[in-house]
């Protein structure tokens, strides 16, 4: 049961599998994860803003930019994510079956981190006393290694956080928790783009190692505070064979129509917004490299850029808010649709009308408010649709579409740039990916209303 009820003597209780909180034990869970997740958002800044940067200071192209900032994550990704959710979910131990993940991959994601802030002064060292090539050359090689390591461990600590909500927040309040989610996900990333990413010049290396620092300490403090409840014992593996659990594994996360159109909303998502990440700071600011013949740009410092970037994270913040009591009034799917209609049109309008310091300000914060809406209704739309007690096994096989669609898109994206030499034109990709996924978003909507809707709707389970 995953709804609230009420005791002998009145008393508001909510319950999820063995777990059962009053109204003040529930705010404690969802203060700790909150925490955490601002924190987490705050992180995963630093990969995503900051490596573009670096490699392009040391003149790497647009396609190797995004090759080791989007593909190599996202190939990873499709290698490691069905094996985390699996192992994720049949995992038993005395800090349950999500807990020990977080804890395990934490300080590897603090150490790499640390890495990429001092690629430049270590490339600096190593060239200067062991003559081991270039600087940039160098530099390049060190921070596609520090990458390596962080995605393996941020595969474990992203992936097993999402799991975990599921186990530990009620399926009555989910709707309002994931607008709390996505806030203070926000909230983060204003936080960085706002107060830190314009000093990341001078003080990259104090950036990277401070933000690494206070997220393992929330991480430390979530596994300390949040306890997870029992879980029955998996069900046992016909055969011991590598081979036949990837057969049941593949049969159960795809052997439904279904599931192909839901996981088919996560690739073209992410087709859209990763390459976005990746090449939105060059159409902002001067992107330097010696980049002659390219169409000009808005033309920011990159403290103006961070500013812009953090007040349109800002400005999520109450939609987040206004979507959360929607999603559960009405259903995620329902909310994921009109997201995508509005995300399509702000990227039209952000490729045909941001020209301007101004106008890119006006349709940059039209644009996150759109995708707030989005993401607000598809972070609780994965735990509506899919089985509980195998989560993570589906949501990793969710996550072989969305790394599919980031290992192709970004080069693909940088290689549509390079030839038409212009940034503009990331937010075209970006507009004709996010009609896709519309597209997706209503195919589910009807096959969903097929196998029952709102009133007779059960996950789908393949036996």
């Amino acid at each position: 049961m995953n709804s609230p009820h009420t005791t002998e003597h009145s008393t508001p209780r909510y319950t999820v599998g063995t777990l059962v909180y009053s109204k003040l034990e529930l705010f404690r869970v969802v203060f700790w994860m909150l925490l955490a997740v601002f924190m987490l958002q705050l992180m995963q800044q630093l990969p995503i803003a900051l490596v573009p940067l670096q490699l392009r200071w040391v003149s790497a192209s647009d396609a190797l930019i995004g090759f080791l900032t989007g593909s190599l994550p996202a190939f990873l990704g499709i290698l490691l994510n069905p094996f985390v959710g699996v192992q994720s979910d049949r995992h038993r131990g005395p800090l349950g079956r999500r807990r020990p993940f977080l804890l395990w991959a934490t300080p590897a994601i603090v150490c790499s981190l640390i890495g990429l802030g001092c690629a430049k002064p270590l490339a600096e060292w190593f060239v200067a006393a062991w003559h081991l090539g270039s600087v940039p050359d160098f530099t390049i090689g060190w921070i596609a290694g520090c990458m390596l390591v962080f995605v393996v461990a941020n595969t474990y600590v992203l992936q097993v956080y999402q799991f975990m909500y599921v186990d530990v927040i009620p399926m009555s309040v989910m709707g309002k928790f994931i607008g709390f989610y996505r806030a203070l996900g926000a909230l983060g990333t204003f936080a960085f783009h706002y107060f830190l990413f314009g000093m990341a010049e001078s003080h990259m290396t104090l950036i990277y190692a401070g933000c690494a620092l206070v997220f393992a300490a929330c991480f430390f403090l979530l596994v300390w505070q949040v306890n997870e409840g029992g879980y029955p014992e998996p069900a046992a593996k016909n055969s011991a064979s590598l081979w036949s659990h990837a057969g049941e594994y593949f049969r159960e996360c795809f052997g439904h129509s279904f599931f192909w159109k839901v996981y088919s909303m996560s690739f073209f998502f992410w087709s859209a917004l990763v390459p976005l990440w990746a090449f939105v700071v060059f159409f902002g600011t001067k992107p330097g490299g010696g980049l002659e013949g390219y169409e000009p740009t808005i033309g920011l410092n990159l403290q103006e850029f961070g500013k812009i970037r953090g007040w349109g994270s800002l400005v999520s913040v109450p939609v987040f808010f206004a979507v959360g009591p929607l999603i559960d009034k009405f259903h995620p799917i329902r909310i994921c649709m009109v997201g995508l209609v509005l995300t399509t049109l702000a990227f039209l309008g952000c490729f045909v009308f941001a020209q301007t310091s101004l106008t890119f300000t006006i349709w940059w914060l039209v644009l996150m408010c759109a995708v707030a809406v989005y993401m607000g209704g598809v972070g609780a739309l994965f735990p509506r649709l899919m089985d509980r007690a195998k989560y993570g096994q589906f949501a990793s096989a969710n996550q072989i579409f969305g790394f599919s669609g980031v290992v192709m898109a970004p080069v693909l994206c940088g290689w549509m740039i390079a030839a038409l030499r212009d940034y503009r034109y990331v937010f075209l990709w970006c507009a004709v990916c996010s009609l896709l996924c519309g597209v997706a978003s209503v195919l589910v909507y009807f096959h969903w209303k097929k196998l029952g809707g709102d009133k007779d709707y059960k996950p789908i389970e393949i036996q």
